[in-house]
C-alpha cells in the first residue's frame, strides 16, 4: 500500500490522522485508532494494515487490530493485568475508543495525547494519559524513527505497585511469512524465555546473536528477552526490508516488569522483559518493547519508554 493508498483509507473510514514526513519517509498517526504509528519508506507503508479495523468497531467479542505500531498498557495478564478485566481477553475499550490529539508538530516531528481510564483485573479503575512523541530523520531508503512513549497516571492518589502495576509496552507489527526472521543478541540463555508454549524448535544461536523464525508456520509463539537485550531487527528476504529495534535503558527508580499473557487469577511473578518477539500464524508477527514501573505510582508520575527504530528497504 502507497501513503496515498493509506490516507485514502483514512478519509474512506473518517478516522482521522496526521502525517510527518513525505512518501519517500513518512510516520503516520492514526488518531481515530489507538494513536497506532504507521511507517512509509520510498513510498510504501511497511507496517501491517488491516483494513477492516479502520472500518469496522471492536467489541468485546471481536478485536479488530489495525497493526502498525500501538502502544498498550503492560502487564497484559495476571490479577493486575489490562486485558482480563471482565474475565475474558479483551482489549480496554478505553484504549480502542481513544480519541488522540496533536499537542505539537513540526515538518519531522509530531506529539499526540489521548486521555484512557483502564480497569485492572482486580477492577481496580486507573486514569491515564498516553502520550506519543515521534521524531524521524533518513534519506535513500532508511528511515529512523525515534519514539518516547508516555503513560502519565492522573489518579488523585498514590498506589503501591502491588495494588497497580503499569509500564508502557510498544508493539510494532509487520506481516510475515516464508524466510522471516528476527534475530538479536543473546550472551546468557536465561535472558530468553517462552511466554506461550516452547518455541525451541524455531531459534538457534551462533556467535552470539540468536535467529528466530517468524515465518507464519507452527503455533503461535512469544519470547521475552531480559534487560541486558538492547535491540531486535527482523528480516523479510520477500521485499527486502529490515527493522531494527533499539529500546533505550530505564530512568533510575524505574524496573522492569513481567508483561505476560497470563490468567487473572495468577501472580505478575515472571522474569522482567525489555524486548519481545511475537510470531502468529495468520501471518504476522511483532517486534516489541517494554518500560518500566516504579515502587509506587504518584499523582502525575510520568512513565517514559524511548525506542530508535531503523527501518531500511
Amino acid at each position: 500500500m502507497t501513503l496515498s493508498e493509506l490516507l485514502q483509507l483514512f478519509e474512506t473510514s473518517q478516522r482521522r490522522c496526521h502525517v510527518v514526513g513525505d512518501c519517500q519517509g513518512a510516520v503516520v498517526a492514526a488518531l481515530d485508532l489507538e494513536g497506532r504509528l504507521f511507517t512509509v519508506v520510498n513510498d510504501r507503508v511497511v507496517n501491517r494494515i488491516n483494513p477492516e479495523a479502520f472500518l469496522g468497531t471492536c467489541t468485546r467479542d471481536t478485536y479488530l487490530n489495525p497493526g502498525g505500531d500501538g502502544l498498550w498498557p503492560a502487564p497484559e495478564g495476571s490479577r493486575l493485568g489490562y486485558e482480563y478485566a471482565i474475565g475474558d481477553w479483551r482489549v480496554p475499550p478505553g484504549l480502542t475508543s481513544a480519541r488522540f490529539w496533536l499537542l505539537s508538530t513540526t515538518p519531522e516531528t509530531a506529539s499526540i495525547r489521548a486521555e484512557i481510564d483502564l480497569l485492572n483485573s482486580e477492577g481496580r479503575g486507573v486514569p491515564t494519559a498516553f502520550e506519543r512523541h515521534v521524531a524521524i530523520s533518513g534519506e535513500n531508503g532508511t528511515l529512523k524513527v525515534d519514539v518516547t512513549e508516555v503513560i502519565e497516571y492522573l489518579g488523585a492518589e498514590p498506589v503501591a505497585r502491588a495494588a497497580c502495576l503499569l509500564a508502557p509496552w510498544s508493539l510494532c507489527q509487520f506481516d510475515s511469512g516464508p524466510g522471516c526472521t528476527v534475530r538479536f543478541p543473546l550472551r546468557e540463555a536465561s535472558q530468553c524465555w517462552d511466554l506461550y508454549a516452547s518455541s525451541a524448535d524455531r531459534r538457534s544461536v551462533k556467535d552470539g546473536i540468536c535467529t528466530a523464525r517468524t515465518d507464519a508456520e507452527g503455533e503461535r509463539y512469544q519470547v521475552g528477552l531480559g534487560p541486558e537485550v538492547s535491540w531486535l531487527e527482523f528480516h523479510d528476504p520477500r521485499s527486502g526490508l529490515r527493522v531494527r529495534r533499539e529500546a533505550a535503558s530505564l530512568e533510575p527508580g524505574l524496573s522492569y516488569i513481567d508483561i505476560a499473557d497470563r490468567a487473572p487469577d495468577q501472580e505478575p511473578d515472571g522474569a522482567p522483559v525489555r524486548l519481545s518477539v511475537y510470531s502468529d500464524p495468520d501471518g504476522f508477527m511483532e517486534i516489541e518493547a517494554a518500560g518500566g514501573c516504579p515502587s509506587a505510582l504518584a499523582p502525575g508520575t510520568r512513565l517514559e519508554l524511548k525506542t530508535t527504530t531503523t527501518y531500511s528497504l
